[in-house]
């Protein structure tokens, strides 16, 4: 286990759970942006350290609109890229808003084309203070599901996943990055943790089928799995909407306990996350030790 999680600060999360989208990119994006501002002053004298924008929040959930909003962003881990340059309109808008409230955002999802091989796939981006592009995660695991009586959707008809787990560093910590349906996949957590992440953050966008049965249950059973924090930011319930997004943007702290959510409506969210309050829990319940990878060795990374 990296001491990574114990070498960082404490630091104020604030989810933006984003409501009206619609067909009108400009105006989402605007919107967004507008939000972002309001998210970035302080509260009851406490300034944030990081904002986190929803699953897909340029443009409506659904396959008819994944190829029509997808754009192009062309970044590539370790080497320079040119925000200014960039033929995504929303990598730019992004970097505008990261560098206007000097905080650290990341920037929901975007429906994101490869330019090399025209695939489609479901991308998050994440920006530093400065406004410079630091890091992107393409979904890994792809909602591709069928509950009887409830809902059928599968993302792998138009969508393609992602094949690299995401981390970034910041001044205050290391965040783990995953997308919505990533979080039922608990080795993405487990590595993320062993690897010093202090916290574990999904843009995501459950609906009222899976949003009542596992939301909240899926963040604490991570949380409790590794002794970090969590957290979901959703976009807000919208019915006239093709998609019904779940809402309860969520932080849950390394003991399981929820610290901060809201109902489904728009609304932003905090949450103080105190790296002390992970070592406490780790030296009490020393879990993160005790794994026995001689036992299960398929499981580790």
């Amino acid at each position: 286990m990296s001491n990574s999680a114990f070498e960082a600060r404490n630091f104020r999360l604030s989810l933006v759970q984003l409501g009206g989208t619609g067909a009108d990119k400009a105006a989402n994006l605007a919107h967004a942006k507008e939000m972002v501002l309001k998210a970035a002053q302080p509260v009851d004298g406490k300034k944030t350290d990081l904002i986190v924008l929803p699953e897909c929040f340029n443009s409506p959930y659904g396959h008819m609109h994944f190829p029509t909003y997808a754009e192009t962003i062309g970044y590539k881990p370790g080497e320079p890229y040119d925000v200014s340059a960039s033929k995504s309109e929303s990598v730019k808008v992004l970097s505008e808003m990261a560098k206007e409230t000097g905080k650290w955002l990341l920037g929901g999802s975007i429906p994101e084309r490869d330019e090399s091989d025209g695939k489609l796939y479901n991308t998050a981006t994440v920006y530093n203070p400065q406004g410079e592009l630091v890091a992107i995660h393409r979904k890994v695991h792809l909602f591709d599901i069928d509950i009887p009586g409830g809902i059928t959707f599968k993302e792998s008809e138009t969508l393609s996943g992602g094949t690299k787990l995401t981390s970034f560093e910041t001044e205050f910590g290391k965040i783990g990055l995953g997308i919505c349906y990533d979080v039922r996949f608990p080795e993405m957590a487990m590595i993320a943790a062993r690897e010093g992440c202090v916290a574990m953050i999904y843009p995501g966008a459950f609906n009222l089928t899976t949003g009542p049965l596992h939301w909240e249950l899926l963040q604490r059973a991570r949380a409790v799995d590794n002794q970090m924090y969590v957290a979901m930011c959703s976009p807000a319930r919208d019915m006239t909407a093709g998609y019904h997004a779940w809402g309860h943007s969520m932080v849950v702290d390394p003991m399981g306990k929820v610290i901060s959510t809201t109902e489904h409506e728009e609304a932003i969210i905090h949450a103080d996350i105190d790296p002390e309050m992970m070592r406490k829990t780790r030296s009490g319940i020393p879990v993160t030790v005790q794994r026995r990878f001689d036992v299960y060795p398929d499981v580790s990374a």
